[in-house]
């Protein structure tokens, strides 16, 4: 299997590490991230980067036992970038010094100008003389080490960007990989440059690797997917069937949550066009009736997760000679899973994975999107040809519209929830706006109101449109849609969908609400 060209990112904590991973996969450049305390000299050995990335952290390298690189790195021979702490314990281990505080400390938006000096990591830069950049320390370096220059400097931090180019050893004290750092991808560029990068990380290329592992790891033995229809576990059914054929079964569990149509979609998607060995388990009877009267929503969500997993493993176990399972993991849930410290993450939902079936049913995981992020799935996904209006659909809920439907969840208010949905998404399509929006949805609020209707009173639902825009959906903000628009898309829903008379709009971005109701 042919070696990709390897960058290394040791991670100090900071909470934008992923964003550095981010920035250099749009550059075809394979990395991984790794906490401080499991790179050690032996793993640089093994894991034989080309170049090294240490991130930033909130610790502060004047604390006695604070981070610190392995010391074989500065010997190891490859380009090394330090970002905020990592440009600090770089000082710190080769002879600079840090200091704690004393009025420099700088957070948010700076200014960096350059010396007279140029630095080729800095291609690109300074063509109005200055540049934005991201600050984030409290910490400062008051003596650079040996060896090292300054080629940048901001008002409260005279060494914002310092290098060593004779060992390719760069240094800044902001953070490029954040949105804020306009010119931040530029840096990446130039260092990856520096450092020998071609580009050899593609979609093509990981597909064959992919297709090859799975084949090595599964043998002759056969396989279940936990298919919900969203992007990842349907990239992994594809990729898989593709490796293997009918040694694959995928299991689609129809909880009676899901959008007008999408189990019919689904099913003729997958069976049309792929030739899958699919199970429909329509178990939407038993959802909707163990939720009955239930309006918790943390309730809601824990009898949803629960059921899937009875429900699955009840159609697996009818799978004679099954050994392993399939999840759609993605990276950023590898990273997430240990802390910088080693610590484990307790974000995972059961609702969003098969957690817990490996051990129950004693198989073994076949991950094959473990690698890469959600960007990179649906780059994979056009790669294996699935529809782009597929690939490029808005994030979709594991507990479907049961969290769009605050209060008690029933076959009435469902009904008019999939109709008012279906209108939306086809006003927003009709518009062109659909590709511009992160994620747009219809709930039905735990409310009626008065209305008039053709002279007539009507006690009816009311039906509230969210619509936002986002990067990774951590953050979010209102999608601006016209009062034409809105107009519009309330008469056509007031019109086409029974048992609604009032529609509002939700302009809360995120914080402080969350993307979806519950």
């Amino acid at each position: 299997m042919t070696q990709h060209q390897r960058l290394l990112i040791i991670d100090f904590g900071s909470q934008v590490t992923q964003l550095i991973a981010r920035r250099l996969r749009e550059l075809n450049v394979y990395c991984e991230i790794h906490p401080y305390n499991k790179v050690d000299d032996a793993f640089l050995q093994s894991f034989a980067p080309q170049a090294v990335i240490l991130s930033g952290g909130p610790d502060s390298v004047t604390r006695q036992g604070s981070p610190r690189a392995p010391e074989a790195l500065w010997s190891f021979g490859v380009p090394v970038l330090g970002i905020c702490y990592g440009q600090q314990t770089m000082m710190q281990q080769l002879g600079g010094l840090v200091e704690h505080g004393h009025g420099t400390a700088e957070f948010g938006r700076a200014f960096v100008t350059p010396t007279a000096e140029s630095l080729s990591i800095l291609d690109g830069w300074f063509a109005d003389g200055r540049e934005q950049v991201w600050m984030s320390h409290g910490d400062h370096v008051s003596k650079i080490a040996p060896g090292f220059q300054v080629y940048g400097t901001s008002p409260n931090a005279p060494f914002a960007v310092t290098a060593d180019p004779a060992r390719h050893f760069y240094a800044v004290q902001f953070h490029p990989e954040v949105h804020h750092t306009p010119k931040g991808a530029k840096l990446y560029e130039n260092f990856v440059r520096l450092a020998g990068f071609t580009g050899d990380w593609t979609m093509g290329l990981y597909r064959e690797q992919a297709i090859a592992a799975i084949r090595q790891q599964v043998g002759d033995k056969k396989v279940i997917c936990a298919l919900s229809g969203g992007v990842d576990s349907s990239v992994t059914a594809i990729l898989i069937h593709e490796s293997i054929g009918d040694q694959l079964t995928c299991v689609f569990v129809d909880h009676g949550l899901l959008r007008l149509g999408e189990a019919e979609q689904v099913v003729a998607m997958f069976r049309d066009n792929y030739n899958l060995n699919l199970i429909h388990a329509d178990e939407s009877e038993l959802f909707l009736g163990r939720l009955e009267g239930v309006s918790d929503p943390e309730r809601k969500r824990k009898i949803i997760g629960g059921l899937f997993i009875d429900v699955f493993q009840k159609y697996a176990n009818g799978i004679e000679g099954a050994e392993f399972l399939a999840q759609g993991t993605l990276y950023p849930d590898v990273i997430e899973s240990v802390s910088f410290s080693g610590g484990p993450s307790v974000t995972i939902k059961s609702h969003h994975n098969v957690g817990g079936l490996p051990e129950k049913m004693g198989l073994k995981l076949v991950e094959p999107l473990r690698e890469l992020f959600k960007d990179e799935v649906r780059a994979l996904g056009r790669e294996l040809g699935l529809p782009a209006s597929f690939i490029g659909r808005h994030p979709f809920p594991g507990p479907g519209l049961a969290i769009r439907c605050p209060g008690e969840i029933t076959v009435e208010k469902l009904d008019i929830l999939r109709q008012a949905d279906a209108v939306y998404i086809d006003q927003i399509r009709k518009h062109g706006l659909y590709d511009d929006i992160w994620q747009a949805f219809a709930a039905i609020l735990p409310m009626k109101t008065v209305g008039v209707m053709g002279d007539g009173r009507t006690y009816d639902y009311a039906v509230g449109l969210r619509a936002v825009t986002s990067v990774d959906g951590m953050t979010a903000d209102t999608y601006p849609f016209t009062h034409d628009f809105l107009g519009e898309t309330m008469t056509r829903i007031i019109n086409e969908v029974k048992g609604v008379n009032r529609v509002f709009y939700d302009i809360t971005s995120k914080p402080p609400g969350t993307i979806e109701l519950e």
